[in-house]
């Protein structure tokens, strides 16, 4: 194999790559480059989806600006741009779970002084019961009626106080504790609510996808999976620009979700592939796989880079069902093979369609 450094690091640099009689090597090496980007904004995508939207459009321009025409200085500026954006994205990650690790604290040591808070009250609550008992233990040597009336009822009043202040401290502090709970509780649930949802389309994140292919493969649930994936979508990218393919992703979505039931998990697995769970057998799944591709394939209107455009969009199908002790990877494979097989007998359609003798 040729070895792209090798070219690059040589004097002519690129145009010397274009002087040889390998000129293909330069657009794999383009499209190579250019499926890295997409790579790594997904992958940044999935790692913190709060800190990512600079990344993804920037990436997505660098991705449409890669040709084999660009000149080595230009190609330079890019991958020097990607570094500076990763490095931006990194301190932007960590500035990020830094505050939400100061959220935590801030919950620890609140639960902390609610407790030293407690136990303070308590103390002083035992000490004053103390002196009521020892009190009561001396009105028992007593033998004049009046002191020992007057002493219980004064015993009587400070414990009956004792007791009124510990409810209202008491309840003082249960509230306060709720509040400061109900204001953490609500933070990390919108935490959760953000790793659970795909940035751009709105859909359930593959890692919430995951966890529930789990919890239905530990409970043995009866299901299917369905993988979904745009077909020409990076010709869509290349020729209109990453902004109408990701305008292209989130109307796919809407058709999605408009075509599936509320109780169906519809997720972005990654790119332009989405995964979808259907708890049915394999009968009904198939039925409803058919109305799904009937429902989302066809016309989409989009913003190109010079104005409306209106895209014919097909999408390609893999389908398969949960069988007793199938793992998640498993049957993750299966519905891939199942969609890559049909993109397969697609793409014979076609070669076969236009290669008829006329």
């Amino acid at each position: 194999m040729i070895s792209l450094k090798k070219y690059l690091d040589s004097p002519s640099g690129l145009e010397g790559m274009r002087a040889t009689d390998e000129p293909e090597i330069l657009g794999v090496a383009m499209k190579a480059y250019g499926a890295t980007l997409e790579a790594v904004r997904s992958c940044c995508t999935e790692a913190c989806p709060a800190t990512v939207d600079a990344l993804n459009q920037e990436f997505g321009d660098m991705g449409c600006a890669l040709s084999v025409s660009m000149e080595s200085e230009k190609l330079a500026d890019i991958a020097s741009r990607a570094r500076q954006l990763l490095n931006e994205w990194g301190h932007a990650t960590a500035r990020h779970y830094q505050e939400k690790a100061k959220e935590v604290r801030e919950l620890l040591l609140a639960m902390a002084r609610t407790a030293e808070s407690v136990s303070t009250r308590d103390t002083r609550c035992a000490e004053q019961m103390n002196n009521v008992t020892d009190r009561l233990r001396a009105i028992a040597s007593l033998e004049d009626l009046t002191e020992i009336r007057t002493s219980i009822k004064r015993s009587a009043g400070e414990l009956k106080a004792s007791i009124e202040r510990m409810t209202v401290e008491g309840k003082a502090t249960l509230d306060a504790m709720r509040e400061q709970v109900s204001t953490y509780k609500a933070k990390l649930d919108e935490a959760e609510a953000i790793a659970s949802r795909d940035a751009l389309t709105g859909l359930s994140s593959r890692l919430y996808v995951e966890r529930q292919l789990e919890q239905l493969i530990a409970l043995d649930t009866v299901f299917c999976v369905v993988l979904i994936d745009i077909d020409g979508f990076k010709q869509v990218n290349d020729e209109n620009g990453h902004s109408t393919g990701d305008e292209l992703l989130k109307q796919f979505a809407v058709e999605l979700r408009s075509a599936c039931r509320t109780t169906d998990v519809i997720g972005r697995w990654g790119g332009d592939e989405f995964l979808l769970i259907f708890e049915c057998g394999l009968k009904e799944a198939q039925e409803r796989t058919e109305r799904l591709r009937k429902w989302t394939c066809g016309s989409y209107n989009l913003k190109g880079k010079q104005g409306e455009i209106k895209l014919q969009v097909n999408a390609s199908f893999g389908l398969a069902a949960h069988a007793n002790e199938m793992a998640m990877n498993e049957i993750i494979g299966r519905a891939d093979a199942a969609m890559y097989a049909e993109k397969e007998s697609e793409r014979r359609k076609k070669n076969k369609t236009n290669h008829v003798p006329v």
